[in-house]
């Protein structure tokens, strides 16, 4: 559903999760599909959902407001596991980063993978998925060198968590609310509820008491309290 290929992309990820073990099916409905009660049925028997990689708006586009997206809520809530890879990350939060920056004398929004400037007003923030609260997501975000896109968005919503999750990464959020960090390369938690930021007034940009944690695989974080624990060595 985050591609202009579904068909594709949702048979390999079918039998990438089968060969795993699983025995998974494909759901790709349009906004108006979405509310349909076959969909939610099926959506109803499932102890797992999967969100791949891609375009995050095209999924919120489908899936935001709708029935689906309900009863995925209603099984995240009886205990089914609800994840996602690149696009699919970036749904989970309640606040979701498009993609899509604005530059100043350039009217509507500029799609690019290179982020210059921590600036205001610069990222195009939309509402996610909600499934992680209080917090904002990003993804493929060391090896794409987007801390200043994070640092944007956190600095201007100070409430927010920036998590900055890696390629071949996984946050885990427990059951308990706490976070696990798992796979090959680390996550950046960007935490600015603490800081000193430049008032909105002022041309310049920045802050201070700013805390940022770098938590490679075996970490563990407290959104609630902002302390996070390295592995044992």
């Amino acid at each position: 559903m985050a591609t202009s290929d579904a068909i594709a992309t949702g048979a390999e990820k079918k039998a990438q999760l089968d060969s795993l073990g699983a025995d998974a099916f494909v759901v790709n409905v349009t906004r108006a599909e979405a509310d349909r009660d076959s969909v939610v049925r099926l959506i109803r028997t499932a102890t797992g959902i999967w969100f791949p990689g891609g375009d995050q708006s095209l999924l919120t586009a489908a899936l935001y407001g709708s029935a689906t997206l309900r009863a995925i809520h209603d099984r995240y809530d009886a205990g089914a596991v609800v994840g996602g890879t690149s696009a699919g990350a970036a749904v989970m939060s309640d606040s979701m980063i498009t993609g899509n920056q604005f530059y100043f004398g350039i009217a509507g929004s500029v799609d690019s993978s290179s982020f210059s400037r921590i600036a205001r007003h610069a990222i195009e923030i939309v509402p996610g998925l909600g499934f992680l609260h209080n917090a904002i997501v990003d993804q493929h975000f060391i090896r794409r060198q987007r801390a200043n896109r994070l640092f944007s968005v956190v600095l201007e919503r100070p409430a927010l968590l920036g998590v900055g999750i890696d390629e071949g990464t996984v946050l885990k959020v427990t059951s308990d609310g706490k976070w696990a960090v798992l796979g090959r390369g680390a996550v950046m938690v960007v935490d600015a509820r603490s800081a000193r930021v430049t008032a909105a007034s002022q041309r310049a940009f920045g802050a201070t008491d700013l805390k940022v944690s770098v938590l490679p695989a075996g970490s563990t974080f407290d959104p609630e309290t902002g302390r996070g624990s390295l592995p044992q060595q």
